[in-house]
């Protein structure tokens, strides 16, 4: 099973944006709160081009706050959405409106090895290249693959991969998830994560 957390407080990549440190944060003078500022582009960018594969697309008329899209099997959408309120596993496509002037809000989710950060890094020159209609993306969540330190060469990669997407959040190896239990306590980056939801995403859980 897993915690369900509710919202605080307030019921070729690498084009883009120039790199903000991770933890840079922005005050929302809407909300008063804070939230992470851009590490790349907000909105897909002219001259990229769609890659050759991609993710499916998949029109939803369900709305959430956001859709939690797997770039690949495992990656943890499913665990996100048993994690926090309001939020929903897109099953690894891409959550189209029925409604176009209604963009779904979408968050990519990985693990952290090799095969984890190539289908995102696909997924994000996807989204990049305007090909997915009706979508707005959030950020990415990478979820660490294992215990401990990434090795050099995938920090490296990720580091290229977050640099395509408009915000990225980095979340611990959680064992309890592997045996599909609550971890205890929960783990501060998962609360970070849900506060910057309720930030970045008017109306969630409203």
């Amino acid at each position: 099973m897993s915690v369900l957390v509710h919202r605080a407080g307030v019921g070729a990549i690498g084009v883009g944006m120039g790199r903000h440190p991770e933890g840079t944060r922005a005050r929302s003078t809407a909300a008063g709160d804070y939230f992470p500022l851009p590490t790349g582009p907000a909105t897909p960018q002219r001259g990229v081009r769609a890659p050759a594969e991609g993710l499916a697309a998949r029109e939803r008329h369900e709305r959430a706050a956001p859709w939690w899209l797997g770039t690949h099997g495992g990656a943890g959408e499913t665990t996100l959405a048993g994690a926090v309120a309001g939020s929903a596993a897109a099953g690894h496509a891409w959550p189209v409106p029925s409604d176009l002037s209604r963009p779904q809000d979408v968050v990519l989710v990985a693990r952290t090895h090799l095969t984890g950060l190539r289908a995102t890094q696909l997924a994000a020159t996807q989204w990049a290249s305007g090909s997915v209609p009706g979508v707005t993306l959030v950020g990415l969540v990478l979820l660490a693959d294992a215990p401990g330190r990434l090795p050099r060469a995938l920090r490296e990669l990720a580091d290229l991969v977050s640099g395509g997407v408009p915000r990225v959040w980095h979340l611990p190896w959680v064992e309890a998830w592997r045996l599909g239990d609550e971890p205890r306590p929960v783990p501060r980056e998962l609360t970070r994560l849900i506060h910057d939801l309720d930030s970045l995403l008017p109306g969630r859980g409203v």
